[in-house]
């Protein structure tokens, strides 16, 4: 694939540096991948950020199609909950907090009970 100019949502080298270990590694076995796992995340982000569709997705990112397959593979087998569970652990520890919550608060809005009363 031929260089590109960078799009105002793609990762820079320090936010690809987070993200690149928490991307699941190619099948043993299987056939290697095509497209680099960045410009496939670039992807995804410049989809989030503009809302096109995934047919609109310019020509310079690899196929829409090979796009989707990774965002509904990553959904499925759980990576996009660990990316979002590890950025927001690190958040935290940014902040000056521990990585998880060490308590909850719930009051009566947030749990319903049965639509009878006792």
């Amino acid at each position: 694939m031929k260089p590109r100019q960078p799009y105002s949502s793609d990762l820079n080298d320090r936010e690809w540096a987070v993200l690149e270990p928490l991307i699941p590694a190619a099948k043993v076995g299987g056939r290697p991948r095509k497209y680099p796992m960045r410009e496939i995340v670039n992807a995804l982000f410049y989809l989030v950020r503009t809302g096109c569709s995934w047919r609109l997705l310019p020509q310079d990112f690899p196929p829409y199609r090979v796009v989707f397959h990774y965002f509904s593979q990553w959904r499925k087998d759980g990576t996009w909950q660990q990316i979002h569970q590890h950025l927001h652990g690190e958040v935290r520890l940014q902040a000056g907090h521990a990585q998880e919550p060490s308590a909850a608060i719930i009051d009566s809005q947030s749990v319903k009970t049965t639509e009878k009363g006792a």
